[in-house]
């Protein structure tokens, strides 16, 4: 899979990489052809024949079969490109079609192209184009099996389950919710009675996807071992310049690094809920009811700070919903503000087209996608973004965070097409996040106008509290989500399990439980985005680790010397131009080697995730005394 859009994570963060497809104007058949060199010609049986010659693809051979791949795959993408927007912007029967005929054409074509390097496997070839034919290997998400009506079929799938999530809606007492209608009920109600229907409500929607995604599960597996993988959740694991086992391990100290902060963090939200409910609705003690987290999938906790806002500190004595809507902003400031902090760093401004082309506001007439997502629609400079734009706090920060990728795809474009990538998936997520970070500082917000004074230090708990609710407390969902995909794609679980094992493992990295027996026939995991939409999700966990890495890398280059969490990298021009030379590599080289030109490091570490919020996890441990922490 080629990654071209983007989609940002729901909530604080945010969706990389959904499949782009395309037609061809030349069958890969010819391409491949036109490179390989041909079998020797059999000789006549009249004749004595010589012994053939030994003949084998070349170094050259290699370099020649990539540079054509990528001028195929350059034109496929564009065209792909412009089919899904419309698809997104515009859903119909017709638009669906042509989406799935366009997915169909590029998967196919892509895994010939994929299969076709592997050719190359044991000629010596090098360094750039032994990346290149990696990368092919790698580029596809749902690989289809190289057989006819294979990437046809999964195409279908794959469209008809984004779509039936798109155009979801459930009906309550009479009413009719769509997504956004439940999502803000469970944002603003306390009533449990209603929040239990909301969440149990729109997992209705997801419990006909269930056959079609075991389908296209069981056809993606089919093509990732006739790529080499042990399975598909194995070749996505191969996706970060290292084994999939030990990408895996990986992950698993970084959840390590920062598990017990999320343990301090679930103990307090958890005894809060109790004083709100009481005990037959929230115990204290054992996992948190999902459904009391103010987000549809309890990813976020920032909603409740109400519910769990410390009583004996002052609050924050400002709001940004509030501040937004004093100054006046819509839609369209809030991105041209977003615009704003990236020109600051010495960018340059989105083009034209950028505000001529991109959905920023919901259309009234007709069914659109409106999770956050950033385009790259030609792999130049015609870059959208499609939200459905509100004017909020929350969406202020989705901006700065779709802007991130935009950035990033503009900064890339001069590589080489198979380059045109974060340096990994999660480099991608993480870009937006780390500008968002200095984004919702009240230092940020006083520099440009929306506060009139930055709060003293008093107010920093209920600031790391609200940051927490939405950064920490999304780590191990952001883990989760892609633990149950690889259990899928091995086949440690089956279908009949796919629900329960969901909730086991709910429950293991989250401490949660669903507020009532789930019905037999349920597929909750569906009712998240990136699971129908089939997105990687590691991406976002690691995004939540990479950008405290790089703000404080970025605050070091300043010489800021407060916390950690009120540094605004806002108008630092030498912070731009070594970020933007970080950007500027794309996936030409190994992750760790964009990672070392930023930072310094060439590891992962969740340190900074540490001291960003140091002062509110020694509150939080002294809130916590003589609590049962742990579920």
């Amino acid at each position: 899979m080629i990654k071209r859009l983007l989609v940002s994570v729901a909530g604080p963060a945010l969706i990389s990489g959904v499949l782009l497809s395309g037609c061809t104007s030349m069958p890969p058949e010819a391409l491949i052809k036109d490179i390989v060199p041909p079998a020797p010609k059999a000789p006549s049986l009249t004749e004595t024949p010589a012994p053939p010659p030994v003949v084998g693809p070349t170094a050259e051979d290699a370099k020649a079969y990539v540079e054509a791949a990528e001028a195929k795959l350059a034109t496929m993408g564009e065209y792909a490109a412009r089919v899904q927007w419309v698809r997104n912007t515009y859903i119909t029967y017709d638009t669906m079609w042509l989406e799935s005929k366009a997915n169909a054409d590029y998967t196919e074509a892509n895994v010939k192209l994929a299969m076709g390097a592997a050719k190359f496997n044991d000629v010596q070839v090098d360094e750039v184009t032994r990346r290149k034919l990696n990368l092919l290997k790698l580029s596809l998400t749902l690989p289809a099996a190289d057989k006819p009506g294979a990437a046809e079929e999964m195409a279908k799938l794959a469209t008809s389950l984004d779509s039936t999530y798109a155009t979801g809606k459930f009906t309550y007492k009479g009413k009719v919710y769509t997504l956004d209608d439940a999502s803000e009920v469970m944002a603003t109600s306390r009533d449990p009675v209603l929040l239990r229907a909301m969440f149990e409500g729109w997992r209705t929607i997801s419990v006909p996807m269930k056959g079609d995604y075991t389908k296209l599960a069981a056809l993606a597996n089919e093509g990732a071992k006739g790529l080499g993988f042990a399975d598909t959740g194995a070749l996505w694991r191969s996706n970060y310049d290292m084994g999939p086992d030990e990408f895996a391990a990986e992950t698993d100290r970084l959840w390590g690094q920062v598990e017990p902060f999320y343990q301090n963090l679930h103990c307090y939200v958890r005894r809060k809920l109790n004083e709100k409910y009481g005990d037959a609705v929230q115990p204290n003690k054992g996992p948190i009811r999902a459904d009391l987290l103010g987000n549809m999938w309890a990813q976020d906790w920032a909603n409740i700070y109400d519910v769990v806002a410390p009583k004996n500190i002052k609050g924050s004595s400002y709001s940004l919903d509030k501040l937004l809507v004093a100054k006046k902003y819509d839609a369209t400031k809030m991105v041209k503000t977003g615009e704003g902090f990236y020109t600051s760093l010495g960018l340059a401004a989105l083009p034209q087209t950028f505000w001529e082309r991109s959905q920023i506001v919901r259309p009234k007439d007709r069914e659109v996608v409106c999770h956050a997502s950033a385009w790259d629609v030609d792999n130049i400079d015609d870059l959208r973004i499609k939200m459905c734009t509100n004017v909020n706090g929350e969406d202020f920060y989705t901006v700065h965070h779709e802007l991130g990728h935009n950035y990033y795809q503009r900064a890339y474009k001069d590589q080489p097409f198979l380059f045109k990538n974060g340096a990994n998936d999660g480099f991608h997520e993480a870009i937006g996040d780390f500008i968002g970070l200095s984004a919702v500082t009240p230092v940020y917000l006083n520099q440009i106008g929306l506060l009139d004074k930055v709060p003293g230090e008093s107010e920093d708990i209920p600031y790391l509290l609200k940051m927490a609710l939405g950064k920490v407390a999304f780590l191990p969902f952001g883990l989760m989500v892609d633990r149950w995909r690889w259990e899928v794609y091995s086949g440690k679980i089956t279908p009949a399990q796919y629900n329960s094992r969901w909730w086991e493992l709910v429950n293991q990295y989250q401490g949660l439980t669903p507020p009532g027996v789930r019905p037999t026939d349920a597929f909750d995991p569906g009712a998240k985005y990136h699971v129908p939409g089939n997105v990687p999700y590691t991406r976002y966990f690691l995004a939540h680790i990479y950008q405290f890495q790089f703000q404080k890398a970025a605050c070091d280059q300043i010489g800021w010397k407060g916390p950690l969490h009120r540094c605004s990298i806002y108008g630092h021009k030498e912070v731009g131009t070594k970020f933007n030379a970080m950007l500027e590599m794309g996936q030409s080289k190994p992750w760790p080697d964009a990672l070392e030109s930023f930072t310094g490091t060439r590891q992962t570490d969740a340190s900074a995730v540490a001291e960003y919020f140091k002062p509110l996890n020694e509150w939080l441990i002294v809130q916590n005394k003589g609590q049962q922490c742990g579920w």
